[in-house]
């Protein structure tokens, strides 16, 4: 390459900036498998469909994570999931980026084989900058100078005795533009992604990078003529609005790897920076964006939605006298019309983690509005084989404990959660918008021993009362109003009584039982809405 010295010289330092403190204190092992990286990293180009353009990502850890970049420690890059915003018959997506890389190292080590493959109508988005720190001369010896000045430094590698000229960071990226261009292809850079730091301990200002690695890409993309996405603005304003205990979750195991949660939220803030360029073809490649004509279509103005989310017992066939019901499908015969409209989101056989994870829930979330209520009933299904089976269990109790299982059905590995985690998610989140959440036992199986009705206290029952007392939100014990409910009537009126209430199963209400459920929850419904 051409910043690359192959041939001796004596080491001589020139009067250039210190290199950049290394803030992260992260170890990132993953540049030191590069051969192994190699074999896991694609082929460059090899994706092409036809004469179809490749998109190129060139990064580091934030943007793909991991030596095989498969998650496997639960933190994710975001260009794992870019290529979900592009049309993948008109172009494809290649992430080539590597954890642990400089701007330095990548160029050094790697973009000779990315740039092998480029051709020309292609698009190289490069996004480095984070581990531009440390040494210039030792260990890693990955740091670029400082600026997008012209500064060189001689330098020998005091453990190979290897001999480099090491450039500022924006020379580096100089390099990469230039390079790219005279392929006849095009480069965008990138600011970096936010970490979780916050100015101080009350700040609600996340920090940002405006004053040197976002500042300097600014600037030689200026220079360059090239498109600029500030990544780091687009993702720390929503960071912001989502507040610190939101944005621990966009993190994993330290507060500078995303979790699968913030490495979609930087892919689609990196979508959001490209539809914003103004003349960049690239963004002509975009899938268009999908709006959802559904979630919150009842709405009227002045009026609240309350939605409902849940399983089976929720919503279920709902059709006729002598289907199996759902509370939720009943509940706007409780409420009156010209207060609120009543949303049935919930879908049976899902626990609170299907919920998250197939996107429902972030349906709702984004058609949330102030003075909306949003009733979490999950409990059903939330029992049982974590990745095997239904896979859809998660770890028990309330605590913020968390694991990577890799899921039989397709290979992948994903972070669980515990159940409380899941319910103090959808909490967080209808508080974030302004919205009143609802946290509900689960409903009550049709089970007696020696005449008792099956108390579901335990477990299930008690998370989901625990985790509403923890965060001060309205709870309803349907598990035990229904029960006492249901013992009396099975006391007084015999158990052919309480077995109308329940439809095919020990689980499943009839339109009966459905009703009967309803109005609890109406009734508490109702109190929140007349205290508005």
């Amino acid at each position: 390459m051409a910043l690359m010295v192959p041939q001796l010289m004596s080491a001589r330092r020139k009067a250039v900036a210190a290199p950049m403190e290394d803030r992260n204190q992260v170890v990132d092992n993953t540049l030191d498998s590069l051969n192994k990286a190699r074999f896991a990293r694609p082929l460059a180009g090899s994706s092409r469909k036809g004469d179809n353009p490749v998109l190129f990502l060139v990064g580091n850890s934030t943007m793909r994570t991991g030596t095989l970049g498969n998650g496997n420690n639960g933190q994710w890059g975001w260009g794992r999931f870019f290529p979900d915003y592009f049309d993948s018959e008109k172009i494809t997506v290649e992430n080539h980026a590597l954890g642990g890389t400089s701007s330095r190292t990548f160029y050094e080590r790697l973009w000779e084989d990315v740039l092998s493959g480029v051709r020309k109508g292609d698009w190289v988005m490069i996004e480095l900058g984070h581990n531009d720190n440390g040494p210039y001369d030792s260990g890693r010896a990955r740091a670029s100078i400082p600026g997008i000045g012209k500064d060189t430094l001689h330098v020998t590698i005091k453990e190979t005795g290897e001999q480099r000229i090491v450039y500022t960071y924006g020379e580096y990226l100089r390099c990469f533009i230039r390079e790219t261009k005279a392929k006849g292809a095009n480069p965008i850079l990138l600011s970096l992604t936010p970490r979780n730091a916050w100015a101080d301990a009350d700040s609600t200002v996340i920090e940002r990078v405006s004053d040197t690695f976002g500042l300097w890409a600014r600037q030689v993309a200026k220079e360059m003529k090239v498109p600029f996405i500030d990544l780091n603005e687009i993702s720390a304003a929503k960071f912001e609005r989502f507040g610190k205990e939101k944005v621990k979750t966009m993190f994993y195991i330290d507060r500078i790897h995303t979790s699968e949660f913030g490495a979609r939220t930087n892919a689609a803030s990196a979508a959001e920076g490209l539809r914003g360029l103004k003349k960049c073809r690239l963004s002509s490649f975009l899938k268009p964006i999908a709006a959802d004509t559904v979630t919150g279509k009842s709405r009227k103005p002045g009026r609240p939605v309350v939605f409902t989310i849940g399983d089976s017992t929720v919503k279920n066939e709902d059709s006729d006298e002598n289907s199996m019901w759902g509370w939720g499908s009943v509940l706007q015969d409780y409420i009156d019309p010209a207060v609120a409209s009543v949303e049935n989101h919930a879908i049976p056989g899902r626990s609170a983690r299907m919920f998250v994870d197939e996107g429902r829930w972030d349906k709702i979330y984004n058609a949330l509005q102030p003075g909306d209520i949003v009733l979490i009933q999950f409990g059903h299904n939330d029992a049982g084989p974590i990745n095997s089976g239904k896979e859809r269990a998660e770890l028990p109790g309330t605590g913020s404990e968390s694991k990577v299982f890799k899921m039989k059905s397709n290979g992948q590995y994903k972070v669980v959660y515990t159940y409380g985690w899941y319910l103090r998610k959808f909490i967080m989140d209808t508080k974030e918008k302004g919205a009143v959440p609802v946290v509900i036992s689960h409903t009550p199986r049709n089970k007696f021993d020696n005449g008792l009705i099956e108390n579901n206290s335990a477990s299930f029952g008690a998370w989901t009362a625990e985790v509403a007392g923890q965060q001060n939100v309205p709870f309803i014990d349907l598990n035990g109003l229904i029960g006492r409910k249901l013992q009396h009537m099975a006391d007084h009126e015999g158990l052919l009584t309480v077995n109308r209430c329940y439809k095919n199963d020990h689980s499943h209400f009839s339109l009966e039982g459905a009703r009967l459920n309803a109005r609890e929850v109406a009734e508490i419904v109702n109190r929140l809405l007349e205290a508005k």
